[in-house]
């Protein structure tokens, strides 16, 4: 491997990983939004939402946090940031199946499978 591969897979690295970050902090932001909005005196339904919207945009900001840290990944943080990337995926996913049966959570949704996308696109790097 050239000098330039390498540093091309590494900006490809970068780049993912900061897609990522933002797919995450906007998944988060959308899903804190949405739980906001939910009145916890509701229907049962709608506090699964809230609840739903409340863990996906922990799990995201804590994925972003993550991704953002600039050291070095040797393979024990490699392994400790695939395991967060696969668990926010999982969540997301979970998350928008739970928004998509609400009309008014639709973007949300969206956010999250985002996200969820994202974390799939940036694990293929680890690999």
């Amino acid at each position: 491997m050239t000098s330039t591969a390498s540093q091309q897979e590494l900006v490809r690295f970068l780049e993912d990983r900061f897609t990522c970050a933002q797919a995450c902090t906007e998944c988060a932001r959308a899903c804190a939004l949405r739980a906001s909005l939910v009145d916890p005196n509701g229907a049962e339904d709608h506090e699964l939402l809230r609840r739903k919207g409340i863990l996906c945009a922990e799990v995201c900001d804590a994925t972003c946090r993550m991704l953002s840290d600039q050291g070095p990944f040797d393979k024990d943080a490699e392994d400790t940031l695939r395991m967060q990337l696969e668990w926010t995926r999982t969540v997301c996913l979970e998350s928008a199946q739970v928004f998509e049966r609400h009309p008014e959570a639709e973007e949300t949704a969206r956010a999250c499978r985002a996200c969820a996308r994202a974390c799939t696109d940036f694990m293929t790097l680890l690999d």
